[in-house]
């Protein structure tokens, strides 16, 4: 019997098997040796937050070679700050006070358009204080906060190599944990003797609360009484009138013989010579 037609007819199927091995041999090897597709990272997210709970006073300026840039502090006893409070930024201690809208992408600061007063100063090293402070914030500086202990550190870094330190001061609302109270209060041009358990000869500012309507008007004054404790940031002048607006806070455990209330000056609303 000649078997050469089957031999024939099963040599087709014998070299398609033979030729699909090795295909089947290559294909884990192959995907074993393939690089893993790998996601993106995302850059965390800055937590603005941190802006929030200091103020920020310059410490330190200098310009890509190194050199301090002395423009940036005319007066050394009181530098540049800035303040962030949700999503305005403010420049006080220059020449005008300052301030816009801001937010940080990318790693950056970007504030919008910048806003100032308009007072004239004399000084001319106070005065160019307003545009070099704002132009460095307007070129979208890279942003970092370092923490050192009670006093972090936020620095501003322009692409011209120009580098800017502040160093960060707890706010009231950091200090005493709350938002606080927002009052007016109206403060006599003169002092008093006051009765204090700590403090001999003790003279009290004269104060009394001011309300006022949603049209800007006085609506009441409450009865004057003597204010046993300082108000932070602000200093009287005898024969100065002042209407000031504080901020109220609660103080948590305060000392023996300490108030339980602390006041914090927020601005100067009027002001004038007493008759």
């Amino acid at each position: 019997m000649n078997h050469r037609p089957l031999l024939l007819a099963l040599l087709p199927l014998a070299l398609a098997a033979c030729s699909q091995t090795p295909s089947n041999h290559a294909g884990p090897a192959a995907a074993a040796s393939a690089p893993a597709p790998t996601a993106a990272i995302a850059a965390p997210a800055f937590d603005t937050s941190i802006l929030a709970r200091y103020h920020w006073r310059l410490s330190a300026a200098s310009a890509a070679d190194g050199k301090r840039i002395d423009a940036l502090f005319p007066r050394p006893d009181r530098p540049l700050q800035l303040d962030f409070v949700r999503d305005r930024l403010s420049v006080s201690n220059a020449c005008n006070r300052i301030g816009g809208n801001f937010k940080v992408d990318g790693g950056r600061l970007k504030p919008g358009p910048l806003a100032q007063t308009l007072m004239a100063c004399q000084d001319k090293a106070l005065a160019d204080l307003d545009s070099a402070i704002s132009h460095r914030l307007q070129d979208q500086p890279r942003l970092s906060v370092q923490s050192e202990g009670d006093a972090p550190k936020l620095s501003l870094a322009a692409d011209n190599g120009d580098t800017l330190v502040f160093t960060g001061e707890p706010t009231a609302e950091t200090r005493y944990g709350g938002e606080g109270a927002t009052v007016f209060l109206e403060v006599a041009a003169g002092t008093k003797p006051c009765s204090h358990p700590l403090i001999p000869n003790k003279q009290c500012l004269q104060v009394r609360e001011r309300k006022y309507g949603q049209n800007g008007v006085v609506e009441s004054n409450g009865e004057w009484q003597p204010l046993y404790q300082d108000i932070e940031g602000y200093t009287h002048e005898p024969g100065i009138r002042n209407v000031l607006r504080v901020k109220r806070f609660t103080v948590k455990n305060p000392p023996a013989d300490a108030p339980s209330t602390a006041y914090v000056l927020d601005m100067v609303v009027e002001s004038e010579v007493a008759k």
